[in-house]
């Protein structure tokens, strides 16, 4: 069982069915893919983040331009070989305009968010590969819930605030606030656990085609960059107090 949606096993089991390549998905190509993806995405916020001022006006277009990449690939995961880089460079545009603004407010914290990013990565990496922290069913219904529920809150605080009702228990620095986005990040890296050993099952038992390395990469991504982007939150918060 999954808690990225981006990953779930009917599309994997879709895949398989169809499979004609000689050359089945491997963990190993999983991983390239996801770090190729990465290195995309990062170009992207290289194009943007010493221009921001600029860009910042497309910076709507450009997240709406990544949800449908994202929209596609988890619904046409064949296309993932051409929309998951797509996603990657969209999202790489927003991420280095956003990147920008926060840095023009507090010098150093963006290189401190991705510090943290890419250590929480590797050591959830190595907590799964060790087997310190096993991927129990209980543990993935849980953390599928905590993940429902992040989503449910943030989605209800966006209605909220279109009826101009307060939403500063997310926005505020207050304790409440910073509380909420320890929770969040700490789910978000979880996350990490439950897409490794999706991935790992799936490698594992099911002969996926090629492409689906894409698929998965593009999960993964989409875990890496909710994480960076709520870390990036929770310091701005604690620089305000």
């Amino acid at each position: 069982m999954a808690t990225n949606p981006m990953l779930n096993e009917a599309a994997f089991k879709r895949a398989q069915e169809s499979v004609r390549a000689v050359q089945p998905m491997t963990l190993q190509g999983t991983i390239n893919k996801t770090f190729l993806l990465l290195f995309i995405c990062v170009i992207g916020g290289m194009l943007t983040w010493t221009h921001y001022q600029s860009w910042a006006g497309y910076l709507w277009p450009i997240a709406i331009v990544g949800f449908v990449m994202a929209l596609i690939t988890s619904f046409k995961p064949a296309a993932a070989p051409v929309t998951a880089p797509l996603y990657a460079l969209a999202e790489g545009l927003f991420l280095g305009i956003i990147s920008a603004m926060y840095n023009a407010q507090f010098q150093g914290i963006v290189f401190n968010a991705v510090a943290v990013t890419v250590l929480v990565f590797f050591v959830m990496l190595f907590v799964y590969r060790t087997g310190i922290i096993r991927v129990t069913r209980g543990l993935a219904v849980g953390i599928f819930s905590a993940t429902a529920a992040i989503l449910l809150l943030y989605v209800g605080s966006w209605i909220l605030s279109l009826f101009g009702v307060s939403t500063a228990y997310l926005t505020s620095s207050s304790p409440l606030s910073i509380g909420i986005s320890v929770v969040v990040c700490g789910v978000a890296a979880f996350n990490f656990l439950l897409d490794f050993h999706f991935i790992d099952q799936m490698t594992g038992h099911y002969a996926a085609p090629k492409y689906m390395e894409w698929y998965a990469g593009f999960g993964l991504l989409v875990t890496l960059v909710w994480l960076y982007v709520e870390i990036l939150n929770l310091l701005g918060k604690l620089q305000r107090r």
